[in-house]
């Protein structure tokens, strides 16, 4: 089968191919010079295959399977991740584990992950819970300049460093130990229905306030604004 990969100067992207980890192709054609990889939309549930892309400064990685084992290899230059809507729930592993192997981070987008708390993924997260995680964001990467959608102001920065330690998020229930009778709780398949409504037996009406944010396929959070353009 033929490769379908595109090549723009030092800019790869192997874009939905429902690869579930990264072809050694790529690490072994490309991964000496290139400077920007986009692997969205694929079925990826590692990312062990960038060991090979030393020079990386950019990686995209939205509409992945991507969960709390994720392991990146160091990448001292790059600069710009993006992890929307992948199956990430455990955001101070997260962090640290970018902290050490990303130094140079400096964009970073986790939108539509549980992770995350936006009302995309939970109805029951508000606005305030969003500023909470990003002042803990910050607190554990304040080299960070652009979060999610949003620019990182001096005032994020000045509460992060002064409260950020104690804004850690909480996991889902769906990550507690086991119940009392001995089996693991499983978790829910993701839904933007309320949560009354996601039990087959209850069939009764539900009614929730929830603003939904689209994340199309042609507008992702990947869309960073560039340094010429702020």
């Amino acid at each position: 089968m033929a490769h379908t990969e595109s090549l723009v100067g030092a800019q790869i992207s192997y874009i939905g191919h429902d690869a579930v980890e990264i072809p050694l192709f790529l690490g072994d054609t490309y991964g000496q010079f290139a400077k920007r990889l986009d692997l969205s939309f694929n079925q990826l549930r590692s990312l062990a295959g960038l060991k090979m892309f030393t020079e990386l400064e950019e990686l995209v990685v939205d509409n992945n399977q991507l969960g709390n084992d994720l392991q990146l290899p160091r990448l001292p230059n790059l600069h710009t991740l993006t992890l929307n809507k992948n199956q990430l729930t455990d955001i101070e592993a997260l962090l640290e584990h970018l902290a050490d192997v990303t130094p140079s981070l400096q964009y970073l987008s986790l939108l539509g992950n549980e992770a995350c708390p936006n009302q995309l993924v939970n109805p029951d997260k508000d606005e305030d819970d969003y500023q909470r995680y990003r002042y803990f964001v910050l607190y554990k990467l304040p080299n960070l300049k652009f979060l999610d959608s949003r620019k990182v102001t001096k005032n994020e920065v000045i509460e992060a460093g002064a409260r950020g330690a104690f804004m850690k998020v909480v996991k889902p229930k769906s990550e507690a130990p086991q119940n009392e009778s001995g089996s693991e709780n499983r978790q829910l398949p993701y839904t933007p229905l309320p949560r009354g409504s996601r039990d087959a037996k209850n069939h009764k009406g539900v009614f929730a306030k929830c603003r939904y944010i689209y994340y199309g396929k042609h507008s992702e959070g990947n869309r960073f604004i560039r340094n010429d353009q702020l």
